[in-house]
């Protein structure tokens, strides 16, 4: 399989490559995610971790963008590590990005994670192509990763995602003040579109798009778009 380079896919290549780190307790997972990841001029793997605690530990002293993270390990499971790494990163005013992995794409573990802070999921067997416009694209911060998989995972989950509880009670309320034109783009967001297809379909800029999508995310809270695509579900504004 011929990986597709950074100019094929449309990226504009950034002054520095991307950083990835990865958390797994297969060592041979990681062999090949590296391998594949150090094979593109805009991405480098520059911390790696067997299991949550130590990834915690890593990347309290190593530099990372991005994170694939396995969401089942033992000891401390890719949940517990997505929420303390971001914990830490949010203390130190960094910006940092989970990605969660998965065998399966009906698994509640990645929903828990995405509720921890990650900004995705990604199935391990997934083409290659997929796993590196994956990583960009959550660095990017621009679409949510994969979104008919993301989809049926919410589907799945729907029931639960809308019982009862203080935090979707003030969602609730945090959808309410939204106003109109940016409820019309929250339900756009929620449906896994990107900033381009959004100012597309509503026939406005990109640039007037990324304000209205900066100013939903703060009034929901929403770390974000897949937080926002969580809270979407959780009020009703998109139903399986």
């Amino acid at each position: 399989m011929t990986i597709p380079s950074p100019g094929a896919l449309g990226e504009t290549e950034p002054a520095a490559p991307i950083r990835v780190a990865l958390v797994d307790d297969q060592q041979l997972v990681r062999g090949g995610f590296k391998m594949l990841i150090n094979s593109q001029p805009d991405l480098m793997v520059t911390a790696e971790a067997g299991n949550g605690a130590e990834a915690v530990r890593v990347l309290s002293q190593a530099a990372a963008d991005v994170v694939l993270m396995d969401v089942r390990m033992p000891g401390m499971d890719g949940i517990e590590a997505t929420a303390r790494i971001l914990a830490e990163a949010g203390s130190q005013g960094t910006e940092i990005k989970v990605v969660v992995l998965t065998t399966f794409d009906l698994d509640e573990y990645a929903l828990s994670a995405i509720r921890a802070g990650a900004s995705g999921f990604l199935l391990k067997d997934a083409p290659p192509e997929e796993l590196l416009e994956a990583i960009r694209t959550v660095y990017r911060g621009d679409a949510v990763i994969a979104p008919s998989t993301t989809r049926r995972l919410l589907d799945h989950v729907a029931p639960m995602l809308r019982e009862p509880t203080p935090e979707v009670s003030r969602h609730a309320a945090s959808v309410e003040t939204l106003t109109p034109r940016e409820r019309e783009v929250f339900a756009l967001i929620a449906g896994g579109l990107s900033n381009p297809e959004i100012a597309a379909k509503l026939f406005l800029s990109e640039a007037t798009v990324k304000t209205h999508v900066g100013h939903i995310l703060a009034k929901l809270g929403a770390r974000d778009r897949v937080q926002a695509v969580v809270i979407a579900y959780e009020t009703g504004i998109v139903t399986p």
